[in-house]
């Protein structure tokens, strides 16, 4: 999945007219005129449009060269230059306005007094206001990129750890099938090599289990019915190989079985519990399964009577990787718990979030 991008900044006439930026030009020059209009001649409103052509005029430099020219000089910056013109846009945009606003044949606004002082009034503020509007719409634009670019970071940032912990997921999953399937086709191979007869029986078994649980492998979620499918398989398998060394029993909760489960997590549990307790008992043992719900949350139990920790190597790679996986998918919101069973066994209980598979 490509990393989110940002939206593309506007350009051309859809940035140098954008609403947000006509709006504010619009209220600053319209405020403007309002508090320096009382006792203009001839009244406020004739102020107000003229602080506004300002404004706007202002703008329209502003947003000339804040793309043009497209390259500049290293020695150039482009604040500069959009500050620069924006100062340099008032003077023949007030001198424009009040050629315009004298009528035809009448004495030129300079040789009139209260003309001309309105014309100086109107100028200064002009020249005093628009460039550091300005500089504030570049410390806003400034602000506001680098906001952009850090959300753009964040976002590009989380993607890369979700794409680290999926690839590292599918890692522990691919970790699982080969540490699965050798110690399965050890015990066949420990049938044929004995003469057993039920090793044709068992192999047959085997590869009817194969074709179900092999395509599960690599899936993100089963459901915890499918999950006591495959274990049930499986123990029955085991139990063909060993039969008065091994007894196992399933206690389900139903409604725990449309629940979502990382896949191999029930299977995971009892190949340990036969591989670490049963086999290395010269008595065997009983497994005990049992799945239950419990509101939000869903307990899985695996208990053996086996040879427990003091006979056992450990419990193998099979728990420490199941671990890592749960940590991956559910973070703290899953556990794995290992406890020693009197007066021989262990129990091993995994406790994930009670969540119900998509239909």
């Amino acid at each position: 999945m490509p990393a989110p991008s940002t939206p593309a900044k506007p350009r051309g006439l859809a940035l140098m007219f954008g609403w947000r930026r006509v709006r504010f030009v619009l209220i600053a020059s319209t405020a403007v005129g309002v508090l320096f209009g009382f006792g203009w001649q001839p009244n406020m409103l004739s102020l107000i449009q003229r602080t506004v052509t300002i404004g706007l005029v202002a703008m329209i430099a502003f947003g000339i060269f804040e793309q043009w020219p497209k390259r500049l000089p290293r020695w150039c910056l482009r604040w500069v230059l959009q500050v620069v013109f924006v100062a340099l846009s008032i003077p023949p945009t007030v001198v424009a306005i009040y050629v315009a606003s004298t009528p035809k044949g009448s004495v030129p606004f300079y040789k009139e007094g209260k003309r001309l002082e309105g014309f100086g009034m109107l100028m200064t503020l002009g020249m005093f206001l628009a460039p550091w509007a300005a500089l504030g719409a570049l410390v806003r634009q400034k602000e506001a990129l680098a906001r952009s670019q850090a959300l753009a970071f964040d976002l590009e940032r989380s993607e890369l750890e979700r794409q680290a912990l999926d690839a590292r997921l599918r890692l522990l999953q691919a970790q699982v099938a080969p540490h699965f399937l050798f110690n399965t086709l050890a015990n066949v191979q420990a049938l044929v090599d004995a003469g057993s007869p039920q090793a044709a029986a068992v192999l047959r078994s085997l590869i009817a289990y194969l074709r179900a649980a092999v395509p599960r492998l690599h899936e993100a979620a089963t459901t915890l019915a499918q999950e006591i499918d495959l274990v049930q398989a499986y123990l029955e398998l085991m139990h063909m190989r060993m039969p008065d060394r091994l007894q196992f029993a399933l206690c389900v909760d139903e409604s725990a079985r449309a629940l979502r489960c990382p896949p191999m997590t029930l299977l995971t549990l009892v190949e340990n519990a036969v591989r670490h307790g049963i086999d290395p008992s010269e008595e065997g043992g009983r497994i005990d399964i049992t799945v239950e719900r419990r509101g939000e949350r869903c307990l899985i139990r695996v208990a053996d009577t086996g040879v427990g920790f003091a006979q056992s190597h450990g419990l193998g790679t099979g728990l420490s990787t199941l671990r890592e996986r749960l940590a991956l998918i559910f973070g703290d919101a899953a556990q794995l718990r290992v406890t020693v069973r009197e007066p021989h066994g262990v129990c091993a209980e995994v406790e994930i979030p009670a969540r119900e598979a998509a239909a």
